[in-house]
């Protein structure tokens, strides 16, 4: 598949993928949500004094916050990605429940304040993905260009529902695999 083809063709994939995630009863998300969490249990191990990065949920995506408070309370560090320039790599800032945000890029929570982190524990939400951990994210680049620039890389924990697996992402020498996938029903290594 060429590039303006694979283009295209991820656009359109990433289309039906959210439509699939879309039509989901709040009552749906939050049992898929349930069982995502208790399977993250088998793959986050010991997170004290580690700096773990969650994402805020947008457009339907699994709902990680109650993770976000395990993790604190288990002695980790929760941190939240920034977009503060396009075409550059993602800032993690540390957060904790209570404390302000304020909207970044999208309208997205973030830290209003917070220390400027690298996470050892980074996860990411997938619009789609594929046996072999590669991740179909919203086409900005933001995440596979962070995990470029990261030294050590992050364990990387790609998270969304069962239904956004997909035959192939055809993967791109910029696409970056996730260490895990962990769905409602599986963790995919």
């Amino acid at each position: 598949m060429d590039g303006a083809a694979l283009k295209e063709w991820r656009k359109a994939e990433r289309e039906r993928l959210l439509d699939l995630r879309r039509v989901l009863s709040a009552e749906e998300r939050a049992a898929r949500d349930a069982a995502l969490i208790a399977n993250l249990e088998n793959v986050l191990g010991d997170v004290r004094g580690k700096v773990v990065s969650l994402y805020w949920p947008i457009k339907k995506e699994p709902d990680l916050k109650p993770v976000m408070q395990r993790v604190t309370d288990l002695g980790g560090i929760c941190a939240l990605p920034i977009v503060e320039k396009y075409g550059q790599p993602l800032v993690f800032k540390s957060w904790a429940k209570g404390e302000p945000l304020e909207r970044g890029v999208w309208n997205i929570p973030v830290p209003a304040k917070g220390e400027v982190v690298t996470p050892d524990i980074a996860f990411a939400p997938v619009v789609g993905f594929d046996r072999n951990c590669y991740r179909l994210g919203y086409g900005g680049g933001f995440f596979d260009r962070t995990l470029a620039s990261l030294s050590p890389m992050p364990f990387v924990i790609g998270v969304g529902y069962a239904q956004a697996e997909i035959p192939t992402i055809h993967p791109q020498p910029f696409d970056i695999p996730m260490s895990v996938i962990v769905t409602e029903t599986e963790v995919i290594k």
